[in-house]
């Protein structure tokens, strides 16, 4: 029997869903929803580029030593850092592995890392603080890998918990130059029936990019989303309909599934 979630009698029926993640994440949820029978337009509402200078992110890569933990906050910080990790050195045998969701975890598994210590239920980083481990880190040494201008909640609250933290700013997040008219056209010819945003900075990307046109095609597509922060923000824009998932492409797909075959299947 076959229980791949991707790959289950998962039929959309030819509604088009815009995916908005950067074009290279794009490609697995893509994949999935033309499986499914959907039609993916891929928008990138977001680009991730090179930080820029190294040479303080090399310092701390050559130190790794010191530090007790390694704190991989997204999957591209996963895969960004530890391709430039493996070009300079091996991970220290002592360090221990910590990211903040499911996709950040396989990422370093691609690179070997077996033991990768998660949130059990909760992925994001109140779920990580609430792991035993980072419980009581007196006195610990904690880096932490993500892109510049990161959430600082992960960070202060383990420095209030008595660690010292560094952070290892691996890569930037900018909005790319797409044109928006390209979706305004596809809403005024029916062809968009729902989008997705996965970040907070994704959707006011998206939202500044459709333009005062787009917006109100925006307002009235459902939105699905995985994580609440990000459905907050999205009612502060008046979308009408926000549907949050559980974090993973798996999980949302079977989201827009379900919301299309129940009483929005006639939409």
């Amino acid at each position: 029997m076959n229980t791949d979630p991707l790959s289950a009698a998962t039929d959309l029926d030819g509604r088009s869903i815009v995916v908005t993640r950067p074009r290279e994440q794009s490609l697995d949820l893509s994949a999935a929803i033309k499986a499914a029978g959907g039609r993916a337009i891929m928008f990138p509402a977001l680009a991730v580029v090179s930080a820029g200078d190294r040479r303080a992110l090399n310092a701390l890569i050559d130190g790794l030593d010191r530090f007790d933990f390694a704190v991989f906050v997204s999957p591209t910080a996963a895969s960004r850092a530890m391709k430039l990790i493996r070009a300079r050195r091996e991970l220290p045998s002592g360090l221990r592995i910590a990211a903040i969701g499911k996709g950040s975890a396989r990422e370093l598994h691609r690179f070997g890392i077996d033991e990768v210590l998660t949130p059990e239920r909760r992925f994001d980083t109140e779920g990580l603080l609430g792991l035993a481990e980072f419980a009581d880190v007196k006195g610990r040494s904690i880096v932490i890998f993500r892109g510049q201008g990161g959430r600082e909640l992960l960070g202060d609250t383990l420095m209030k918990r008595g660690a010292t933290i560094e952070y290892a700013e691996c890569y930037r997040r900018v909005r790319p130059s797409g044109d928006g008219s390209l979706l305004l056209k596809a809403w005024t010819r029916g062809e968009i029936d729902a989008v997705t945003a996965t970040s907070r900075e994704c959707l006011r990307n998206l939202f500044d990019m459709i333009g005062t046109l787009g917006r109100p095609w925006l307002r009235k597509t459902p939105l699905f989303v995985p994580h609440e922060r990000i459905a907050e923000l999205a009612r502060e824009l008046e979308i009408a309909t926000v549907v949050v998932t559980a974090p993973g492409d798996a999980e949302m797909l079977q989201s827009i599934i379900r919301y299309f075959r129940g009483p929005h299947s006639s939409q």
